[in-house]
């Protein structure tokens, strides 16, 4: 039997951090919401969801993207594609950089997204169907496709490499970096913008995830709905937002003088081949991926301080990943799931938790899972709960888990 060719450890720099979120517009004002936990999030009753079991969602608040993009770049954008821009601006200053004297041939954008520009889809279908074909926007292609936020960034920044968008479900954020890890890797890019983007108030869409029971109904306490490991979990709350990162090779983030955040040490993805909606019940398929990122990292399970779990507040979800958690990494690791301060932004979900990832190294302080008001008595972890917890630790993960089996894990190493 031959040995198994393993390529040499590669850890990709993180100099760049871009967020929108209902729990705040920019990346200071999530940490803060995130970390603090001291003021609620934006979970709102949506007008056009009324006759759902599930009524609400997350949304952000206070963010004029006619005003920050103009009018014009705006209406060639689809909502999800907005957030990437707005986030990958952010992200692109806070490195540092100046895209007019980049080497554009050398800058990469990844960015994730489930399902593009689904809200828009309604609206041309209903167009469609009540006022007929004349009244289809000829932008419904443009403005729609998954791909929609990864051109819109490449094409802002004027970033000429390689642009990608990935889909794979709610792991494409994470798979998005993890795709950005490996052009880093193998010398494709010198810089890679990666992350994940969504926003998806279709009407269509949580219809079919009430019908699924996958979401809370806890219309009469909205806020308190998404609870991650609770007893009295009932599903997850969809949100919007966007977590975009700027990966850069080591060697060139220092040869400008960078400050490098943190790494993106090791990526491990798989599939569990299972069901098109329900995780492998024994967690093989995320046990794989998270073993695979461990093994690429060089990192021992017992380095692993801090994990910013899937956690989507579904009941079984919840329970598969806590279990596999601690077969993998043990009951040491202090474990949070940032999802009831942002919601379920699916696609977008594992690049803003990489991006708290990232600061939760930086501050060496753990977000608390809020809403966990009854721990659920299986769940073998040590979850953060309350209030932010301080700690010492070098190395955390993220992990990711999307409908139709995709399962994908980064381990994040201290700058």
């Amino acid at each position: 039997m031959t040995a198994r060719h393993r390529p040499e450890p590669f850890a990709a720099a993180v100099t760049g951090i871009g967020l929108v979120t209902a729990a705040g517009a920019t990346a200071a004002a999530t940490w803060h919401g995130v970390s603090e936990a001291d003021v609620a999030p934006s979970v709102l009753h949506r007008p056009e969801l009324h006759d759902l079991p599930c009524d609400f969602m997350y949304t952000i608040t206070g963010l004029d993207t006619r005003a920050v993009l103009g009018v014009a770049t705006q209406r060639l954008m689809d909502r999800f594609s907005q957030l990437a821009v707005i986030a990958a601006r952010e992200a692109v200053a806070d490195a540092g950089l100046d895209p007019s004297v980049w080497d554009s041939g050398r800058v990469g954008v990844v960015i994730g997204s489930a399902h593009g520009g689904l809200p828009f889809y309604d609206e041309q279908h209903t167009a469609l169907t009540e006022r007929g074909a004349r009244r289809v926007s000829p932008k419904l292609a443009p403005l729609t496709v998954v791909n929609g936020a990864a051109s819109s960034v490449a094409t802002d920044l004027g970033a000429h490499g390689p642009s990608q968008a990935v889909s794979t479900a709610c792991s494409s954020g994470t798979v998005a970096i993890g795709t950005a890890h490996q052009m880093l890797r193998t010398g494709a890019c010198d810089i890679v913008v990666a992350g994940g983007a969504e926003s998806v108030c279709s009407r269509l869409l949580i219809a079919s995830a009430c019908q699924l029971k996958a979401v809370s109904t806890r219309r009469d306490d909205p806020e308190a709905a998404c609870r991650p490991f609770d007893t009295h979990r009932d599903g997850f709350v969809v949100g919007e937002g966007a977590g975009l990162l700027v990966l850069e090779r080591p060697d060139h983030a220092a040869a400008r003088g960078a400050t490098v955040r943190a790494h993106i040490a090791g990526y491990g993805a798989s599939s569990d081949a299972y069901s098109a909606v329900a995780p492998d019940p024994d967690g093989l398929g995320i046990e794989r991926a998270l073993r695979t990122a461990l093994a690429d990292a060089g990192v021992a399970a017992t380095d692993i301080g801090h994990v910013n779990a899937h956690g989507t507040s579904t009941v079984a979800n919840d329970l598969i990943e806590a279990t596999m958690l601690r077969r993998v990494l043990g009951e040491h690791p202090l474990v949070t799931s940032t999802k009831a301060m942002t919601g379920h932004t699916l696609g977008a979900a594992g690049g803003i938790e990489t991006a708290l990832t990232v600061l939760a190294l930086q501050h060496q302080l753990v977000p608390p899972t809020v809403n966990l008001d009854a721990p659920d008595p299986e769940i073998p972890i040590e979850v953060v709960s309350k209030e932010a917890r301080a700690g010492a630790f070098d190395a955390a993960v993220k992990t990711s888990l999307g409908f139709g089996g995709h399962n994908a894990a980064l381990v994040l190493t201290r700058a």
